[in-house]
């Protein structure tokens, strides 16, 4: 069969009775749908569990169910004929998104609803069950291994060489850089990018009672930092 003769044959079966809607169309939606459903909520609550970010957003995490069945959706709809998904192509292509996606793992995220989506809809439902399987593997094995140390910005307001002294004697216990010293007369003012873990603060206490040191503020890292 032709290209030509195939698109006619698509084309007919678009107006015919129905649509060219089955019965066992009906049934692969309505089981593709579901099990999106079903791996979408999985998707929203490893989200929600291993978020590591600054400000959880409830909002985002209900995307990615809807991400996961609408691409299902739209994945069935485009594999009914192939008038469709030209439509479909057409139509998606003059649209924009603009919304910024600041951390890199709600990327991830977004991309592993959209392939869940698509994976359902085709059917494939062995290869959905073992993205679903090694991608949550993935989430929880560097999960772990970033709660091992987490980078935090040191801010030091302090005056006096005894005070810088004390201040380098604390900080050998850990593991930092120096990232600005900025003098302002007496004052100083020390940036410093640190690695520690969660809840091992007690340092910080150690540092806010040296004599000279006027306040002292811990900051989580997350690759921005305005000073």
């Amino acid at each position: 069969m032709s290209a030509r003769d195939y698109f006619k044959k698509s084309v007919l079966e678009s107006f015919t009775a129905g649509n060219g809607i089955t019965a066992d169309f009906v049934i692969s939606a309505v089981l593709a749908l579901t099990a999106s459903v079903i791996l979408g909520l999985c998707i929203y609550a490893i989200y929600k569990q291993y978020y590591g970010g600054v400000v959880y957003s409830s909002a985002f995490a209900m995307t990615l169910v809807g991400m996961c069945v609408l691409t299902c959706a739209l994945t069935l709809a485009i594999s009914s004929n192939i008038v469709i998904s030209l439509g479909m192509v057409g139509a998606l292509s003059i649209v924009r998104y603009r919304t910024a996606i600041k951390d890199p793992m709600d990327l991830l995220y977004l991309f592993w609803s959209i392939s869940i989506g698509i994976i359902v809809a085709a059917d494939l439902y062995v290869l959905a069950l073992i993205t679903m399987i090694v991608m949550i593997f993935l989430v929880h094995f560097f999960s772990r291994k970033k709660k091992i140390g987490t980078l935090y910005i040191l801010v030091i307001h302090y005056a006096g060489s005894q005070a810088e002294t004390d201040l380098t004697r604390l900080l050998g216990h850990q593991k930092y850089q120096i990232k600005s010293k900025t003098y302002r007369g007496e004052q100083v003012e020390l940036t410093v990018e640190l690695m520690s873990r969660q809840g091992g603060f007690s340092f910080v206490e150690k540092i806010n009672e040296i004599d000279g040191v006027q306040d002292v503020s811990l900051i989580q890292y997350n690759g921005e930092y305005n000073g």
